[in-house]
């Protein structure tokens, strides 16, 4: 049984990965319908922003940076947990923003068991969606419909510091709150979501909170939490600070969960 177990997992390597293999097509072909942005962020053009989001700009080195039409984000060995009280694993996650359409995907890779675990979170015109498949074919989950498509556009509101030409975006709107505190409202493709920054006196974006997203199983299970995302380990990165730490909570009654760590991530601009 063990030697045809080990067969079998072998054989599950040597296949390639429908995951791997529709994210490589996905972002082949979004990088190639990019065009470079002929625009620099301006200080002139941030003068209607909070203070916040213009020291944002200015003391993190953007003023007289072309403006970016998109990222890749890539986090090795991240700290993944499953869910409450489930396993937290190791996984290799890489994401793909874009800037001029409101457009996110992030694949996710590791291993369970010792099989692949692999993953697809996909946000384009207006449909979010989160499949999961172990050894490459069984398939563990597929979550789509409306709640799916509000937290996949919150998620992209959440990022638009790290793709900085997204924050300054017709599609969304801030309000002050504080000084350091403001409140983003995005608007497309007929829906609303809304969260809360919080920056440094220093200029970087410290988190963003939002209660516009839904906690879900993978056993399908939903739940309303808060969720956060903190920015951390600023560095500069071609003149501009690009945060490094990326981390992901629920804020469950319970307790919290943070159920995503990323460190060192590598961030390169389209």
């Amino acid at each position: 049984i063990l030697i045809a177990l080990a067969l079998l997992i072998s054989i599950v390597m040597m296949v390639p990965s429908r995951v791997n293999t529709k994210f490589s097509v996905i972002e082949s072909r979004l990088v190639q319908s990019l065009e470079a942005e002929n625009e620099v962020f301006t200080q002139e053009e941030l003068l209607h922003y909070p203070q916040a989001i213009q020291n944002f700009f200015i003391q993190g080195g953007y003023i007289g940076k072309p403006k970016m039409t998109g990222l890749t984000a890539i986090f090795a060995d991240t700290p993944f947990s499953l869910g409450q009280n489930k396993p937290t694993i190791l996984i290799d996650y890489t994401q793909i923003n874009r800037a001029d359409v409101i457009t996110r995907y992030a694949k996710i890779s590791s291993r369970i068991y010792g099989l692949p675990f692999e993953g697809l979170d996909s946000f384009s015109e207006g449909k979010g969606s989160m499949e999961g498949y172990l050894a490459k074919f069984i398939r563990l989950f597929d979550q789509k419909g409306e709640y799916m498509d509000k937290a996949c556009l919150v998620t992209y509101l959440a990022e638009a510091f790290f793709l900085p030409t997204v924050a300054l975006s017709d599609a969304i709107t801030y309000e002050e709150m504080d000084a350091l505190t403001i409140k983003a409202t995005i608007k497309a493709y007929g829906m609303e979501a809304s969260g809360i920054f919080t920056f440094a006196e220093t200029g970087e974006m410290l988190r963003f909170t939002t209660e516009d997203r839904m906690a879900v199983g993978m056993d399908g299970k939903m739940q309303q939490v808060p969720w956060t995302a903190e920015c951390s380990e600023y560095r500069m990165k071609d003149g501009m600070l690009v945060p490094t730490r990326l981390r992901a909570v629920w804020h469950y009654p319970e307790g919290e969960l943070v159920y995503f760590d990323g460190r060192d991530a590598e961030i390169n601009y389209f």
